[in-house]
């Protein structure tokens, strides 16, 4: 899946008005994420609506707390390995909230000026599929392949940037079998 224009080759487009553009073009850091919307269940246009300030809030109790919120990620991967893209990898989405990152000797803050954030279809229970494992792992090499910057030590999690406010992707996700698959 080669990246043409910013935009995941084989990826379904649906564009989010959630983002805008990058400060200063960089691209050096990947944020992992889970979503699953309701709270628990996978499948349905749920998350979609979401990030592209479509979501009803009458639709389910927890809708109504997160419905007004501006939100999306580069990219989802759903369970099935279907990716679906929101925003070009070039522009900055806005997925990572207050957050930190410990750049060498410096911590740096507004992680979605340099960074990509990929959401898994899921939570921080539920084991992941071998189908997403797969698909991260091919949308991955493609994103290192395409900016320099980018190596395997600047991937992370939303809990490793949001501590006292993420644990997503949590410990369902199993990060030495998506390094393996990384690894091809």
């Amino acid at each position: 899946m080669p990246i043409e224009q910013g935009w995941l080759a084989g990826a379904r487009r649906q564009p989010s008005p959630n983002c805008d553009e990058r400060p200063a073009g960089e691209v050096s850091l990947l944020v992992l994420h889970s979503i699953s919307l309701p709270p628990g269940q996978f499948g349905g246009e749920h998350i979609e609506r979401l990030f592209t300030n479509c979501l009803d809030p009458d639709a389910h109790p927890f809708f109504a707390e997160i419905a007004h919120l501006r939100v999306s990620a580069h990219l989802l991967i759903r369970r099935d390995g279907e990716c679906v893209q929101f925003v070009p990898f070039q522009r900055r989405a806005w997925h990572a909230g207050r957050s930190r990152w410990r750049d060498g000797e410096r911590e740096r803050t507004a992680l979605n000026d340099f960074s990509i954030g990929i959401e898994l279809e899921g939570d921080e229970v539920s084991p992941y599929t071998l189908a997403q494992y797969r698909a991260l792992a091919e949308v991955t090499a493609e994103l290192l392949a395409a900016w320099p910057a980018l190596d395997e030590s600047r991937i992370t999690s939303h809990a490793r940037v949001a501590p006292l406010r993420k644990s997503d992707p949590g410990p369902a996700f199993d990060w030495a079998f998506f390094r393996q698959q990384l690894r091809g």
